[in-house]
């Protein structure tokens, strides 16, 4: 059963009408408005500048965003009760005086202020002190989307300007993977049943893979992505989240500090890369030409916004350890990457041979049981085993158990941006990253940084494969390969 919010909140989307406005954060509220789950009191405030009215606002959103709901089907009463929560304000970011029409026109709007700043980083600073130019930073709370600096110090420089306007509890920096269905059921798995805890140790797991594949390229993105790359757009956040959420210690309770401290933990204890230790550890690469499921696609270096002679890596690979007592020794596989052969977000424990067959060589090979959280594009979570198969002799195949979360739940599963948005609007912080887990993950990844700045150029691969050879070599060092495909 759904539950409603019982906050009554004032949610201003800045940058309403933009890419991630119209693809995710406005057809999450609706989606929450449809289910019941927002007070009927709450309103949402749309700011941007390339529209005139309210009028001219409400028909970009009837054109724009109603066709992505609808794809989920349709409810023309809820669409029309969803529509009418929807104000507009037209605002110019450099005009202070536009931020005094903003906040007149909030002052009759009841509930708590959630300020959600769909912009570019650049644009973070100038509107938080903005709002509080004119009071609106008091008793608000503030959603930073990613990414958040270039570097550690960009990043600091960031949260130093915001956290002088904004206490720590009052900002959320949202990173949608934590929101993932799988994710949460990751940690009921996890610390909801005494199956698996005695087992998540290093004695049980031979290692642990977390990959993000992507069958696109950079699209309209070229400039954005060109001054990024994989290891800022992806590693510094998704994948060391998704990491430090696999390899935490068990919190003493789900309130937000309990979980985020375990998270941090982690995070500060990632071996440090030796920078002569780095083309050992980290491999990076870029898309050429190639084709993804029977279509052409160019080279990287040919895409609208890139530098023809660009350094700047699609795909990155790397072997990270945890030292502590529960992980020495256990190496975890990141891999990210654009223009792969699959779109696929999934984390994979493999757990180690039994230490002698009595049943043959196949009951010995790596990855014989192993678990796969499979995050994208469907959201399941696998149990492998080896199974005798029907017939004469004993003869071994891999089966598995299969937590169909659809079949035992009848309501649908919720969406990401949806459970963060709902987060927001209650108070709860445990699935936003704090800012000590964010300099952490800065801290570890900027001598990769450096060292990719200052040397050579990433290695090819054909667009539509699995990436550099390098990367399945670093593995096949360790004795085991990617999982590149589900049986």
């Amino acid at each position: 059963m759904y539950i409603q919010s019982t906050s009554s909140v004032t949610f201003v989307l800045f940058g309403g009408t933009g890419d991630l406005s119209m693809r995710k954060i406005l057809p999450a509220l609706y989606e929450a408005h449809r289910a019941g789950m927002l007070t009927a009191s709450g309103k949402i405030v749309a700011v941007a500048r390339h529209e005139d009215d309210r009028a001219s606002y409400l028909q970009w959103v009837n054109e724009h965003v109603k066709a992505r709901v609808a794809k989920n089907g349709l409810d023309e009463s809820a669409w029309a009760t969803f529509i009418d929560r929807i104000e507009y304000v037209k605002l110019d970011l450099g005009c202070a005086e536009d931020f005094v029409k903003l906040r007149d026109a909030l002052q009759d709007l009841a509930g708590t202020r959630v300020f959600y700043l769909a912009t570019g980083p650049s644009l973070f600073v100038p509107i938080c002190r903005a709002l509080a130019s004119v009071g609106l930073n008091e008793n608000a709370r503030i959603v930073l989307e990613k990414p958040l600096g270039y570097d550690l110090r960009s990043s600091n420089a960031i949260n130093d300007a915001v956290g002088e306007i904004f206490a720590e509890e009052q900002i959320y920096r949202i990173d949608h993977y934590l929101g993932k269905e799988p994710v949460q059921n990751l940690l009921a798995l996890r610390f909801g049943n005494a199956l698996f805890e005695p087992l998540w140790r290093r004695e049980w797991v031979e290692s642990i893979q977390i990959t993000i594949a992507e069958e696109l390229g950079v699209e309209a993105r070229g400039d954005f992505y060109d001054n990024t790359g994989a290891l800022r757009d992806m590693v510094q956040n998704h994948l060391l989240q998704l990491l430090s959420i696999v390899a935490m210690e068990p919190p003493h309770s789900m309130d937000s500090d309990s979980v985020r401290d375990e998270k941090l933990r982690v995070l500060r204890a990632l071996k440090p890369i030796d920078p002569r230790d780095i083309s050992k550890v980290a491999v990076r690469g870029q898309y050429h030409a190639g084709v993804i499921r029977g279509t052409a696609v160019p080279a990287y270096a040919t895409e609208h916004g890139v530098k023809p002679d660009s350094a700047t890596e699609t795909f990155v690979a790397l072997k990270v350890e945890i030292e502590n007592w529960r992980w020495a020794g256990v190496p975890f596989f990141l891999r990210t990457g654009k223009r792969l052969a699959d779109r696929v977000a999934e984390i994979v424990v493999n757990f180690r041979a039994v230490p002698h067959s009595a049943l043959g060589a196949s009951a010995l090979r790596a990855g014989a049981n192993r678990l796969v959280i499979r995050l994208q594009p469907n959201e399941t979570i696998r149990l492998y085993c080896l199974a005798k198969k029907p017939g004469e002799g004993m003869n071994l195949s891999s089966v598995h158990l299969d937590l169909a979360f659809d079949q035992f739940f009848k309501e649908g599963q919720m969406e990401a941006y949806q459970r963060l948005l709902l987060d927001v609007i209650n108070g709860r912080l445990a699935l936003f990253v704090r800012r000590d887990e964010q300099e952490a993950a800065w801290k570890w990844v900027e001598p990769i940084l450096n060292d990719w700045a200052a040397s050579g150029k990433p290695k090819p691969y054909a667009a539509g494969t699995w990436g550099p050879t390098a990367a399945s070599a670093m593995l096949a060092q360790h004795g085991t390969c990617w999982l590149e495909e589900e049986n």
